[in-house]
């Protein structure tokens, strides 16, 4: 038994993981009787590292770092339990299916194996020999050893030897959908991945329709980024203030042609606009950053070191933020609502700080006005050597649509009219 129940009283451990799947249950993150099975079936302590704490293990929204890099960052970890239960509803996983899951950790293997049941197979793969054999001895450990292949290797080159599955589940962030999971993907199958569109990260599950995918539902989650040839190595630059502290661009997109022009920007005067955009507590404005991230060039995500301004400040900014030349902006909160919510604006620095906040504020009120109160938004991936080229593919879509050019294809945002 793992070290993490050493001395813990089995019913201690059963009540958890109860707790958990009726948790998951009430908000609708398991919808379907195959899925509450394998949660109630699959041991998830047991694939933790030892010492975590059991309260941590079955959080439905806490994931468990397995392993990380000489740096401190998390690399590989078993997900948070709500979004491991969405991504199997999302394919519409089922008895009898053939499934790829590409990033081993061994747990969400395990749980794909419950819902597949013994007619079903299972393939995981990981780039990480060390992932991957860990995930094979807990998987042996655990009895699912005869109903999991674990393979080392680089996902984004496909498993062709396994042949074609109906459903694939990618577990690690990716920037692109590679060719090689289209090929071993079935004509009628699902493929859920957490697709990193400019920063910005969804779970999204996606279907052919004619010469592309289209999605079927789409998740706010977070994941660790895609290794090995399919990564997108993220551009950081670093803003000193006069005391030595950071604070931190980071930019999926490029980043600025000249970073030089932001040195010393820290220590320019501080701009706010304010854009008369309100939002009560407690409700979630996660569709705004996936805007900007469409539609506000230079977009960027922000982290600020401790004894900066931005540190001190904390709980009123969000970590999105724009760079313009020499100036950025970030976008910031001030109470409203007589108290029961916030306004959004931006603050910036630099001599043209006012600039980079306005143009912050006009994609919320843009957002406000076109997409907020719409439906949710929809995803296509539009594969390169498709029937039309990418300048056909954009000259079709109709106005409002985000555009991202990935290595593979074209991905694509569409928000409805709001109503």
């Amino acid at each position: 038994m793992n070290d993490a129940v050493e001395d813990t009283d089995a019913r201690r451990v059963a009540e958890l993981r109860d707790a958990l799947v009726e948790r998951l249950i009430a908000t609708r993150q398991i919808t379907s009787a195959e899925v509450e099975a394998a949660f109630r079936a699959v041991p998830r302590h047991e694939f933790a590292p030892a010492g975590t704490p059991l309260e941590a293990i079955y959080n439905p929204g806490d994931s468990v770092v397995t392993k990380r890099d000489e740096y401190g960052v998390a690399v590989s970890s078993i997900s948070a339990p709500f979004i491991q239960a969405r991504m199997i509803e999302q394919a519409e996983l089922g008895p009898g299916m053939s499934a790829l899951e590409v990033g081993s950790g061994g747990y969400n293997a395990a749980l794909m194996a419950e819902v597949v049941g013994p007619n079903g197979r299972v393939v995981s793969v990981d780039i990480d020999p060390e992932v991957s054999d860990r995930a094979r001895t807990l998987l042996e450990t655990t009895g699912y050893g005869d109903r999991v292949t674990v393979v080392s290797g680089d996902a984004g080159h496909g498993v062709p030897e396994f042949g074609i599955f109906d459903r694939i589940i990618v577990t690690v962030g990716a920037p692109d959908i590679p060719g090689s999971w289209l090929k071993q993907l079935a004509r009628d199958g699902v493929i859920v991945l957490p697709l990193i569109m400019n920063g910005v990260t969804r779970s999204i599950a996606f279907r052919r329709q004619g010469d592309h995918l289209a999605s079927t539902s789409a998740e706010v989650c977070g994941f660790v980024p895609m290794q090995g040839d399919g990564a997108q190595p993220e551009k950081v630059l670093l803003l000193p203030d006069a005391q030595g502290c950071h604070v931190r661009l980071r930019f999926n997109d490029g980043g600025p042609e000249n970073p030089s022009l932001l040195d010393g920007v820290l220590a320019t005067e501080r701009t706010t606009v304010w854009s008369g955009v309100t939002i009560p507590h407690g409700v979630s404005f996660a569709d705004l950053h996936l805007w900007f991230a469409g539609f506000l060039p230079g977009f960027c995500k922000l982290a600020a070191d401790e004894g900066t301004v931005l540190a001190e400040e904390r709980k009123t900014w969000f970590p999105f933020g724009v760079a313009r030349g020499d100036s950025f902006a970030y976008l910031a909160v001030r109470p409203a609502l007589e108290g029961a919510g916030v306004e959004f604006g931006a603050r910036a620095y630099g001599p043209h700080g006012q600039d980079a906040a306005t143009a912050m504020v006009e994609q919320i009120e843009a957002w406000d006005r076109r997409a907020r109160r719409g439906q949710v938004p929809t995803f296509a991936f539009w594969p390169t050597g498709s029937d039309s080229d990418s300048d056909q593919i954009r000259a079709r879509l109709p106005e409002g649509v985000a555009v991202f050019t990935a290595a593979h294809g074209l991905i694509t945002i569409s928000w409805p009219p709001a109503g």
